[in-house]
């Protein structure tokens, strides 16, 4: 059995002491599946700029129940609410890639300057692909703002590995990390996997974000799959109907090969339905090309499916990089 270079615990029901796994979910596909996929599939061709015409220049602070949400881009996302400043998944290099010269390269760029954002108290890392752990952008954070970094098992060692100064703080599923006196950050499964090259495969572990408030809870979605949609439900029960769900709507197609792994716009409404959020905002869309869907499919594929389902277009909202969503109390 291959050793584990990030993590080493007690064995649990998603930990069986070399890799995570989610019960009941299969996440590897075999390599012939892969091979199959990206030389006998039918990618769509984006275009080499998408540009917003938004750019945020975000306020120190937002206070009491206001709950200001930006869009950067991709799964990049700035919170601010009681007086916090979080930011989720930052990755503000050119390519979601292990090296600079190739890999899925930014149509647009992040809807704020690096050096433009607020104080931040905490960085949220879901898990370790390139398009959501972006090692460069958090060394740099680490040296001008010097957040905490909440993150699941395993991921804080890569981050020590890249810099000793980002201060990463690690832990499991069902765990709440107390951010302030009136908020806190607790992580939640997800149908999903990780890997930062070829032989660490579910070594680290992976989740969701629900972040506490007075005003109600801010369940964030990095990477999910479907699965029997029991952990969307759990969510509700624990955390009552969030005030606003983030849910991913791109990276689906082809549907045979990514349904265990990326939520389709149809099933991000059913998780919506599910979870009884009364605003959600989508993410994970037109900024990497890192599947075969046209740039505008998931946008025209959601307003169909909410459509269907008889809920109003602006209860999940679709934003673009550089806009900025002030949620309704």
């Amino acid at each position: 059995m291959p050793r584990n270079p990030y993590y080493s615990g007690p064995l649990s029901d998603h930990f069986d002491g070399t890799r995570f796994f989610m019960r009941g979910h299969t996440a590897d596909k075999p390599l012939g599946d892969l091979m199959r996929w990206r030389f006998k599939g039918h990618r769509h061709a984006w275009p080499k700029a998408a540009p917003s015409p938004f750019h945020d220049h975000p306020p120190a602070r937002v206070e009491g129940s206001d709950l200001r949400v930006s869009y950067v881009g991709h799964a990049t996302i700035l919170v601010q609410t009681r007086g916090l400043n979080l930011l989720i998944d930052p990755v503000w290099s050119q390519r979601a890639s292990p090296v600079p010269w190739a890999g899925p390269k930014r149509v647009n760029r992040p809807g704020i300057d690096l050096d433009k954002l607020p104080p931040l108290d905490a960085v949220l890392v879901s898990h370790n692909h390139y398009d959501h752990m972006d090692l460069a952008c958090l060394s740099k954070l680490a040296r001008t703002h010097a957040p905490r970094v909440i993150t699941p098992l395993g991921n804080d060692a890569i981050m020590r590995r890249q810099d000793r100064a980002i201060d990463a703080e690690a832990y499991d599923w069902g765990q709440r990390v107390v951010l302030s006196g009136q908020v806190a950050v607790h992580l939640e499964p997800a149908f999903h996997w990780s890997a930062r090259g070829l032989g660490d495969r579910r070594m680290a572990l992976w989740c969701a974000f629900v972040i506490e408030t007075p005003d109600g809870a801010i369940y964030h979605i990095a990477d999910t799959g479907w699965g029997n949609g029991s952990i969307f439900s759990a969510v509700r029960e624990k955390h009552g109907a969030p005030r606003l769900a983030i849910i991913p709507i791109g990276a689906y197609e082809p549907r045979w090969f990514m349904r265990d792994h990326h939520v389709d716009p149809e099933e991000s409404v059913r998780i919506l339905s599910l979870t009884g959020a009364r605003h959600a905002m989508a993410h994970h869309w037109g900024t990497f090309q890192l599947t075969d869907e046209a740039i505008d499919e998931p946008v025209n594929a959601l307003r169909e499916a909410l459509a269907q389902a008889k809920i109003e277009p602006e209860r999940f909202r679709v934003l673009q990089p550089g806009e900025v969503f002030d949620v309704p109390a």
